[in-house]
């Protein structure tokens, strides 16, 4: 269950940004394969843990611990299967375009209680780039998978791209660095969220371009290749500039220190 409230390199963002006020109750889903859901509960694993997984009263007592840290008033919920319901916050760091309808109005509250698929009502499409580190608040469920979490970021979104284009990381700090760590799409990210605690120095989530060598591209269209290709020109020719730009700068530097020195009387 999940609702929507937004390189491997080192960076870490904080989360000063105010709270998202638009989500959607953790009772409905994006999903409504049954065989998907059992699934995910099923496949659903930890990252950072291998042992046996916790028992009821385990799971109340982190829960009760998390909750009592929390000060946004964004705790978890037990329910008595033994399931919880929480809040993540997902950064969204997309370097490139990313393609939607185009000439639709944006998602209302309605359409997403219903399910309204308003990506499917038009077969125009348009690439534009998403805000850089734009954060969205998910209400998740301890089943949800990363792969619904990226879903249903992209359904919010109305991003038609194939999601496999996408990957989620967690953000951790060590040793005094922030580092990356890609997720499977298997894992569950509330339980890592209930594992690390609220603070989100400690750990949060990143939604990038999925650059690992996994992407299938039999899965993009021609224009979107295309558009690739004219992405990465445009990126090479800005790399251009700032290198000539700073040699440049070097050059005058040198060239004044020359004349200045000729300058001066033997």
């Amino acid at each position: 269950m999940m609702t929507v409230d937004s390189s491997m390199s080192s960076g870490y963002c904080s989360l000063d940004e105010e709270l998202e006020d638009c989500f959607f109750t953790a009772k409905t889903t994006f999903f409504r394969n049954i065989q998907s859901k059992h699934l995910s509960k099923s496949i659903c694993r930890a990252v950072e843990e291998t042992q046996r997984p916790p028992t009821l009263q385990e799971i109340k007592q982190k829960i009760d611990s998390y909750n009592s840290r929390e000060k946004h008033c964004l705790g978890m919920k037990l329910s008595e299967d033994g399931t919880y319901t929480g809040f993540i916050k997902v950064h969204l760091k997309l370097r490139r375009p990313v393609t939607v309808p185009a000439g639709i109005r944006p998602q209302s509250i309605y359409d997403a209680i219903k399910e309204v698929n308003l990506a499917a009502t038009t077969d125009k499409r348009t690439s534009f780039y998403l805000p850089l580190d734009a954060i969205k608040q998910l209400h998740i469920s301890s089943t949800t998978t990363v792969s619904e979490v990226i879903q249903g970021l992209l359904k919010k979104f109305m991003v038609v791209d194939n999601p496999q284009k996408f990957a989620l990381f967690k953000q951790i700090h060590k040793d005094g660095q922030v580092l990356f760590q890609k997720l499977s799409i298997a894992d569950c990210p509330l339980y890592l969220r209930l594992l690390a605690g609220p603070d989100t120095d400690v750990l949060s989530f990143v939604l990038k371009e999925n650059e690992t060598g996994e992407v299938e591209w039999d899965a993009f269209s021609i224009p979107e290749l295309q558009n690739f290709l004219t992405i990465l020109e445009k990126e090479e020719q800005d790399k251009i500039q700032q290198v000539q730009k700073k040699y440049n700068k070097f050059r005058q530097k040198l060239e004044e220190a020359i004349r200045e020195s000729q300058g001066k009387p033997g």
